[in-house]
């Protein structure tokens, strides 16, 4: 049989990405529409059909390809001459980035090699990204010369063509000259010649908001700004925020928030906008942010590549408890942890490895409205066996051998979750100050509750599965036990039939599955009086089932909570939106 031409191969592969991102651009420009229509549950379930598609375009490339290819069709020689004629048709392409990401899933599927051994795959990029010519342009630019400041926001507030209205343009654009004026003090208004104001074509959508991402140009400074946009009580537009203060606009970008839906002809462009504007943010997070999370995989798996180049420690068991299902391990000089699925469970975790699988990609696809980490899963993860703890090789050849493999010279992990490392919260309570014990104690609850509001239930509520993030904020990251609060029955747990019974220890009561009794929680979280009068302080209603279930009626009749991103002292009229969740922190 003859085989196809390197130019054919090289053809059908791009192809199958040109499909894939003509169909993401489809979806995401959607989310204007459904922002307009106050179609929230539109939104999330665009969120979560978005993350399946690239691995369904993948797959019907790998499949044309095996009908295409036959074993004499792989060969070295080959298979380089089909990487050259790929590089040559992404000349002039608008998201060579991507596209080459999608080359490597392919060929790693239908080469069949280990990704670390494959020598035709992009570990370094080809293409550049740099001063691709966008249509419409990346940015927009506003000058203030004619119509000063608030006529330029004016214009700015107008540029998205929204089908609704401000309810009070010239209200929000004085709150943002106020929180400017607030934010800069004396350095407001900005005087320079060459001030002008640059802002991204698109609008972002998440969850109930779209947000206008933009800079300030004053001479040779450039000051970040982020515009919240929602609708008010009656159904308008207004400007809920306006952030100036770079935390809190990196905070938008956090790992532990659902991806935004942005309508991007050339992402580079935006990921190169967004780093100039948040230096904190690596072009990783924020393409993975953008909803490209296969590219922010491919620069994840760059990055640790060249860290191992020029570190020398070496991977560790992480500190803290241990868990019952996955092992965890972490590399001091590199901000991730690796979790593996063990292959036995420890007691009463009656479930197996796919179940655990499942409940990782519920939490992909799902709001984590600021309170759950983010995941990058990976297969085939090769660690160089000089940098292998001991205790930690020991730990993985007992409790989870089947996920490893040895060679001589590499430990293989066959699939292994990796998250930003935080300090578990059992860790970080034992050494707080007493004011920051209650702090944690406090947000430890708000992070409950806004999980409710969410429909997630954690399951196992220890302390041990909360981390502690650099800004104070509590986040959940153990995801084996999380139920969704609708398939949750919360129960008061009914009087003892006498003094006996209940001083027996003994369950009088029946326990159906999806039960869950909140009055229990108490003796497994409120061990310590000082913890117990905080949380009591603030928290005591999620010791109650009327609290759980009021939830739950909640999310059963359709009605969402609001998320804020940022704190509420900087919101402008709060009372004229609907009654929502906050951020907590200060940044």
């Amino acid at each position: 049989m003859n085989c196809p031409t390197a130019h054919t191969v090289a053809e059908t592969m791009l192809a199958g990405f040109n499909k894939h991102y003509r169909l993401y651009q489809e979806a995401t420009s959607r989310a204007k529409a459904l922002f307009e229509q106050s179609d929230w549950k539109g939104i999330q379930d665009l969120v979560a059909y978005r993350i399946q598609m690239y691995d369904q375009r993948v797959q019907e490339a790998v499949d044309i390809l095996r009908q295409q290819l036959h074993e004499e069709c792989l060969s070295d020689d080959i298979w380089a001459a089909v990487k050259k004629e790929y590089i040559a048709l992404l000349v002039n392409h608008k998201q060579p980035e991507l596209a080459e990401t999608f080359f490597n899933s392919v060929s790693t599927k239908v080469l069949a090699k280990e990704y670390f051994n494959n020598h035709f795959i992009f570990v370094k990029p080809a293409i550049s990204t740099e001063f691709i010519d966008s249509d419409p342009p990346t940015f927009r630019t506003f000058y203030p010369e004619k119509s000063g400041l608030r006529g330029c926001l004016r214009q700015i507030l107008q540029h998205f063509n929204w089908q609704i209205p401000f309810a009070h343009p010239n209200q929000d654009v004085a709150n943002i000259m106020r929180a400017a004026r607030t934010h800069f003090q004396t350095d407001w208004p900005p005087q320079e010649l060459n001030l002008h104001i640059q802002v991204l074509s698109s609008a972002f959508y998440r969850n109930k908001s779209a947000y206008i991402f933009g800079q300030i140009v004053n001479g040779s400074i450039k000051h970040p700004f982020a515009l919240a946009v929602v609708h008010d009580a009656q159904g308008k537009l207004m400007i809920d925020a306006a952030l100036f203060n770079p935390k809190q606009i990196s905070v938008l970008f956090s790992f532990a928030r659902a991806y935004f839906l942005v309508d991007m002809p050339v992402p580079s462009g935006y990921v190169r906008f967004l780093r100039e504007m948040l230096p904190m943010r690596s072009d990783g997070d924020l393409y993975t942010l953008l909803g490209l999370h296969k590219q922010g995989k491919n620069i994840f798996w760059r990055e640790f590549t060249q860290h191992l180049q020029y570190s020398n420690d070496k991977f560790i068991l992480a500190p803290g408890v241990k868990g019952l299902v996955m092992s965890v391990f972490t590399l001091p000089s590199f901000p991730y942890v690796f979790k593996v699925i063990k292959d036995t469970f420890g007691p009463n975790k009656d479930f197996d490895r796919e179940y655990v699988r499942q409940k990782y990609l519920l939490v992909k696809k799902h709001d984590r409205v600021g309170r759950m980490a983010d995941t990058l899963e990976f297969s085939n993860v090769p660690l160089p066996k000089a940098r292998c703890d001991e205790e930690f090789l020991q730990e993985m050849r007992a409790l989870a051998p089947s996920q490893i493999e040895e060679t001589a010279d590499f430990v293989i992990i066959k699939h292994v979750y990796i998250e930003y490392r935080l300090k578990p919260l059992n860790l970080f309570m034992q050494k707080a100050q007493p004011a920051e014990k209650a702090a944690a104690v406090i947000d430890y609850g708000f992070a409950l509750k806004e999980l409710a509001s969410a429909n997630i239930f954690p399951g196992d509520m220890l302390y041990k599965n909360f981390g502690m993030t650099r800004f104070g904020r509590v986040i959940f990251y153990d995801y084996d036990e999380i139920e969704y609060m609708t398939d949750c029955n919360f129960r008061k747990i009914p009087p003892a039939p006498n003094p006996e019974m209940e001083m027996s220890g003994e369950v009088w009561y029946p326990v159906h599955k999806g039960d869950v009794f909140p009055e229990e929680f108490a003796p497994f979280l409120l061990g310590e009086p000082d913890v117990r009068q905080v949380f009591m302080q603030h928290h005591h209603d999620l010791l109650t089932a009327e609290f759980w279930q009021g939830k739950k009626e909640r999310l059963q009749q359709g009605l969402f909570d609001d998320f804020y991103p940022y704190p509420q002292s900087v919101r402008f009229r709060p009372e004229q939106t609907a009654a929502g969740l906050v951020d907590h922190t200060d940044v």
